[in-house]
């Protein structure tokens, strides 16, 4: 191989297999990301330009832009704290900390406020996306919202399955238990002071004291369950768990 050949190839860029992959082989961000017809992530693609993007749009332009956005949407707040951040920004700091994505998170936390008597409205959300969510740059479909708000709702589940067994298996002495309780409880204090809830510190006391009362039930409940005879679900039987087959 010539100098210049060598020199070619040490700086041309890295390819997709220096980016983190999840199990299917794909880059973190575009598995979170619907994909367009193209086969892009929603998010990476370019935004539709006009006839002449150069050409800034005039006030009658602007102002007929401004009445197609519902009133319930003009006036949305939830995430104005967010203003000027970015998707991966955001992205990476819930999966440090959570099991949700950006997207999970802003979407689940949509279909809660524009719920209705007859359902959520999914379509007005995913039109609107943009306009509500600071770190979301496209459209999405109704179908979109609704698989990310059952994606976000099967975490949910899946991760409270794993505390409350970490909780109840006795892995954990009360003291151990209280700290990560207060670990996790900060995490969904700021997502919450994140959305626009005020929290007043009297509440946050009174919030953290009753969910450490709870959990030391838990853990009482469960010291007692592991001592006595079960019956299983499946099958009927009942075991004692902390005796020797």
């Amino acid at each position: 191989m010539d100098d210049d050949a060598a020199d070619a190839e040490a700086h041309s860029p890295p390819g997709d297999g220096d980016q983190p992959a999840g199990d299917d082989g794909q880059p973190r961000e575009e598995r979170d990301q619907p994909a367009g017809d193209d086969g892009q992530p929603r998010e990476e693609r370019d935004q539709p330009a006009g006839d002449d993007p150069t050409t800034e749009p005039t006030a009658g332009q602007a102002a007929d832009a401004e009445t197609e956005i519902p009133a319930d949407v003009r006036k949305y707040e939830r995430f104005t704290k967010m203003d000027g951040a970015q998707y991966d920004r955001v992205n990476e700091f819930l999966r440090d900390r959570t099991y949700i994505t950006a997207r999970e998170w802003a979407i689940a936390r949509l279909c809660a406020d524009f719920r209705t008597e007859t359902g959520v409205e999914m379509t007005k959300i995913g039109e609107n996306l943009p306009e509500l969510v600071p770190f979301m740059t496209d459209t999405y479909t109704p179908q979109a919202v609704n698989q990310a708000r059952s994606s976000f709702e099967d975490k949910v589940t899946q991760a409270g399955a794993t505390f409350l067994y970490g909780a109840m298996s006795g892995f954990f002495t009360a003291d151990e238990l209280d700290d990560l309780m207060y670990e996790v409880t900060e995490v969904a204090k700021f997502l919450l002071e994140v959305e626009g809830v005020d929290l007043a510190v009297a509440d946050e006391l009174d919030a953290e004291e009753r969910i450490s009362s709870v959990m030391r039930d838990v853990r009482q409940q469960s010291a007692e369950l592991r001592s006595e005879e079960v019956e299983c679900p499946n099958c009927g039987h009942t075991h004692t768990p902390d005796a020797s087959e």
